[in-house]
């Protein structure tokens, strides 16, 4: 997106320090995996990106992301400060009101603790295993949505 100045694959949410892949997996941590996101206001709002995150996925499922399951793929929002949480949770009501999903939002609200980088593999993943079985029925029919949806909100030099 134009104004994201990096975004970073890591967990948080949870009670462990330092969690691992593996230990986040056992569903024992409490983490989600997240993205950190670093913008430019100037270039893109928070709302904006709200915008994208609840029409690129199912904010619907619980605890689940394609055929991922548990906690740390739960749909969540870590809020930074008041305005976002307020942001957050007025998008949601707004959303639910609408009817424009067939069930309830079960996306959590949270406020941002601890965010964990993830390990390095996990950088640029879809990028660099296209062909994984997640990324291409997973993440790509995202991606693709993205791309159509967004079109005018993308960096120059793409996706």
């Amino acid at each position: 997106m134009e104004g994201a100045k990096k975004v970073s694959s890591g967990y948080t949410g949870g009670l462990v320090e330092n969690p691992t892949y593996e230990q986040v997996c056992s569903k024992t941590t409490g983490h989600a995996e997240a993205l950190q996101i670093e913008y430019d206001p100037e270039k893109i709002s928070f709302d904006e990106l709200l915008e994208v995150f609840w029409a690129t996925h199912d904010p619907t499922t619980l605890n689940r992301q394609g055929n991922d399951v548990g906690p740390q793929y739960r749909s969540a929002i870590f809020y930074h400060d008041e305005v976002q949480k307020a942001k957050a949770e007025l998008y949601k009501n707004q959303l639910n009101e609408s009817g424009v999903f067939d069930a309830t939002i079960v996306t959590t609200i949270e406020p941002l603790t601890t965010f964990y980088p993830a390990e390095d593999y996990h950088t640029n993943y879809y990028i660099n295993h296209p062909s994984q079985s997640y990324c291409y029925y997973v993440i790509k029919p995202k991606m693709e949505k993205l791309k159509k949806v967004f079109s005018h909100k993308l960096k120059k030099d793409g996706l």
